[in-house]
């Protein structure tokens, strides 16, 4: 069984397709992401499912433009109610995405990511998704306190694990850095180097998947 590669947008397909796995284009968004790869999973069974793609990382994680991330787990970050100015997640609603049994949108991730972190340097973490791009410092630094080990964010992970979850096929998030969570700076954005970054990640874990 081919390794399914799930991207949100065209320039992100067009520097994975030469690779041993199948390579679908999602759309943007979490919803977009879910629908998509459940529907390729249920085309074909594959025995990894990667989320790939370019991000933000916070300023915290140390990554720069053209730095790569991949996932120790997925978060659906933006799960919850607030309560005036406090944030209440899923785990303190006790509310769970799973209909049978309690899971609060963390998701686990591919237990040989440490291996493709290690073979190409990458960081390890945590990678949060949410549907709106966070656009300013204070917003950064509230994600970075809820998840002190978060390194990027973007709009499909969770998603796509959960989707890779229900399907039983084990998932993991690789993340070229475009630019720094905050202030919208397209000027400051590396999207070419971010690709390439993407490029090294997914084929260090099709290289690992072979292995492992």
């Amino acid at each position: 069984m081919l390794p399914l590669i799930v991207v949100a947008t065209h320039a992100e397909a067009e520097r994975l397709l030469d690779l041993n796995a199948r390579v679908i284009v999602s759309g943007v968004g979490v919803v977009a992401a879910a629908l998509a790869t459940a529907r390729a999973l249920a085309q074909q069974n594959a025995g990894l499912v990667i989320s790939a793609g370019i991000g933000g990382a916070y300023p915290a994680s140390g990554l720069l433009p053209g730095d790569l991330a991949v996932s120790s787990g997925i978060v659906q970050a933006d799960l919850g109610a607030w309560d005036d100015s406090r944030f209440l997640d899923f785990e303190e609603l006790g509310l769970s995405v799973l209909p049978d049994s309690p899971h609060t949108g963390r998701f686990s991730t591919w237990a040989a990511a440490p291996e493709v972190a290690r073979r190409t340097g990458a960081h390890l973490g945590q990678m949060l998704t949410l549907s709106s791009v966070t656009g300013s410092v204070e917003a950064a630094a509230f994600l970075e306190e809820r998840f002190p080990s978060a390194l990027t964010e973007g709009m499909e992970g969770a998603g796509i694990a959960h989707a890779a979850l229900l399907a039983g096929v084990p998932v993991l998030e690789v993340r070229g850095v475009s630019n720094a969570v905050g202030p919208r700076d397209r000027a400051s954005w590396q999207i070419s180097q971010a690709l390439a970054a993407t490029r090294k990640g997914v084929a260090a874990a099709l290289e690992v998947w072979l292995e492992f």
